[in-house]
C-alpha cells in the first residue's frame, strides 16, 4: 500500500494518486478524513479528520533527511511561548519501492485561516494584535536553545550555503560570516501563518539559523506589496538592523534574483534596490 513512482519521475502530490497513502494514515491514526477538506501540494497532502484535527502528510527523499532526523513538528511541540497548533501524534514509514520516507503529523485545527499564498500580491488586513503575536512568537523562538539545524527548502543551512548563495548573485569583497545562530521556523511566509488570530504552522524544517532568517523570509514574500514589506521591516527592526539580519536580507534577495528568477516577478526591482543598500552597509572581508 505505497505510492509507486518511477525514479525518473519528479514526485508531485498535486497530480499523483494519494488515496492509498490517505487510507494507510487513516488506519494508523484511527481517524477518518473528511473528503472535501483534502489539500494537495507538491510534496505534501493535508486533510481534516472526524475528530476535529488536521493531518499533514509529507514524502521526503532519504537524501533530504539529515542525521538530526525528520521530526520538526514533534520537536516544536515542546517550545514555550509559541503560537502554534498543538501536536497530537504521528506515523512514519519508509517507502517500500522508492528511496523515500513518509511522515504524517496530526495537530489541532488552525485557529483561523492562512493569510494567503507564500507570496502576496494584495495587502492583508492585519491588526496590531496580530503583529504583536508574530513578534512574541519569533522573539520567544529565538530565545530557545536547540541542537536542530534549520533546513529551509529541505536544504541544511550552513555558513557555506549562506556564502555560496549570496556570492552566486552578488560577488564582492563584503564579509558573509554569520555571527549569531538562533532557532528559526525556516519557512516563514504568508501561507504558513493565520489571521485574524495569529498562529505559525508547518514546523518540519525549524532549527538553528542565522539571526533574521525568518524576518527576512517574511519580508521577501511581502515584496510585491510595498506597504506590507515596510511593515515587516518596521516590526522586526532589531533583526534587520543586526549584521546577520542584513546578511539574511541579502540571502533572501539572492534567492529572488537568482538564476530561476521569473522576469515578471514584481519583487525583482525592490529586491535589487534593497540588495544594493545592504551590500553598502556590510563590512569588507
Amino acid at each position: 500500500m505505497t505510492l509507486s513512482v518511477s525514479p525518473s519521475q519528479v514526485v508531485d502530490l498535486r497530480v499523483q494518486p494519494v488515496d492509498e497513502i490517505l487510507d494507510r494514515v487513516a488506519r494508523s491514526l484511527q481517524v477518518r478524513f473528511l473528503a472535501d477538506t483534502v489539500v494537495r501540494k507538491r510534496r505534501s497532502v493535508g486533510a481534516r479528520t472526524d475528530r476535529e484535527t488536521w493531518v499533514r502528510i509529507e514524502r521526503r527523499p532519504l537524501g533530504k533527511i539529515t542525521d538530526q532526523g525528520w521530526n520538526g513538528a514533534e520537536c516544536a511541540a515542546r517550545l514555550d511561548g509559541i503560537a502554534q497548533p498543538a501536536w497530537q501524534g504521528c506515523v512514519v514509514w519508509r517507502d517500500a519501492d522508492e528511496p523515500a520516507m513518509w511522515r504524517a503529523d496530526e495537530t489541532d485545527l488552525l485557529p483561523a485561516t492562512p493569510v494567503g499564498n507564500a507570496i502576496l500580491s494584495e495587502p492583508p488586513e492585519l491588526s496590531d494584535e496580530w503583529w504583536d503575536g508574530l513578534n512574541s512568537t519569533l522573539d520567544a523562538l529565538a530565545a530557545h536553545q536547540t541542537w536542530r539545524v534549520a533546513t529551509p527548502d529541505t536544504e541544511t543551512i550552513t555558513q557555506t550555503s549562506v556564502t555560496e548563495t549570496i556570492r552566486a548573485v552578488f560577488p564582492g569583497d563584503f564579509d558573509t560570516a554569520v555571527q549569531r545562530w538562533v532557532p528559526a521556523h525556516a519557512d516563514l511566509n504568508w501561507a504558513n501563518v493565520t489571521a485574524p488570530v495569529f498562529s505559525l504552522f508547518d514546523w518540519e524544517d525549524w532549527g538553528n539559523a542565522p539571526q533574521g532568517l525568518d524576518s527576512a523570509s517574511l519580508w521577501g514574500s511581502s515584496l510585491a506589496v510595498a506597504s506590507l514589506a515596510d511593515r515587516v521591516r518596521q516590526e522586526r527592526r532589531r533583526d534587520f538592523e543586526s549584521r546577520d539580519g542584513k546578511l539574511m536580507t541579502l540571502f533572501v534577495c539572492s534567492k529572488i534574483l537568482g538564476p530561476h528568477a521569473h522576469p515578471e516577478d514584481p519583487r525583482l526591482e525592490p529586491a535589487r534596490r534593497m540588495a544594493e543598500q545592504v551590500i553598502g552597509e556590510l563590512p569588507s572581508d
